[in-house]
């Protein structure tokens, strides 16, 4: 069983949210999804990026950074959705205890000095994403590695950037699931080790 943090989207705590959550649960994962929104959510992205940037990115962090907190010592495992995958990113790579990073639709910036030897990390992606345009995965990808994680890019053709939200235009069941099946054996193999 992994210990899963769980980050929303610039769309807040959705429905679609919970519903990953209790795919994780019912595979017999521990999860937890903070609201780093307040109980906000938007319809649309552009109402998400206002309420992101009312709260501000170093705030989201901080939340993000003080729920994990007094669950860290179990060894987690982040996930999250698009800017929820960007901020699990930047928590997963300054914990040193952290058991992998799962980031479906995102990525974030990665520090020059970042390190975590050996921490497994699955990305997957519409392809193409207007952003995760391909130069900026590549560049990703290499400061990833350069860290010393490692890597898997799973790349959807065709899905639009939130495509495991059935409630969004974006949505593509069969990326989808497909997502899920090799996320859940992710967590799977990190069980195994």
């Amino acid at each position: 069983m992994s210990h899963v943090m769980l980050l929303h989207s610039a769309y807040g705590p959705r429905p679609a949210v919970e519903s990953a959550a209790q795919r994780l649960r019912r595979a017999g994962h521990e999860v937890f999804v903070p609201d780093l929104y307040d109980g906000r959510t938007a319809d649309t992205v552009e109402e998400g990026m206002a309420v992101k940037d009312g709260i501000g990115g170093d705030e989201l962090l901080r939340r993000a950074i003080a729920a994990a907190a007094p669950r860290s010592d179990a060894g987690l495992v982040y996930a999250g959705f698009s800017l929820g995958a960007s901020l699990a990113q930047t928590v997963a790579l300054g914990d040193a205890k952290a058991r992998g990073l799962l980031l479906l639709h995102g990525t974030g910036d990665v520090a020059e000095d970042a390190s975590a030897d050996g921490l497994p990390v699955q990305l997957h992606v519409a392809d193409p994403d207007p952003f995760e345009p391909h130069d900026w995965l590549n560049a990703w990808y290499l400061r990833m590695r350069r860290a010393g994680t490692d890597v898997e890019v799973f790349r959807y053709q065709g899905a639009g950037h939130l495509y495991t939200d059935p409630d969004l235009d974006d949505w593509d069941e069969e990326a989808a699931e497909q997502t899920w099946r090799i996320a859940l054996g992710f967590l799977a193999d990190l069980d195994a080790d």
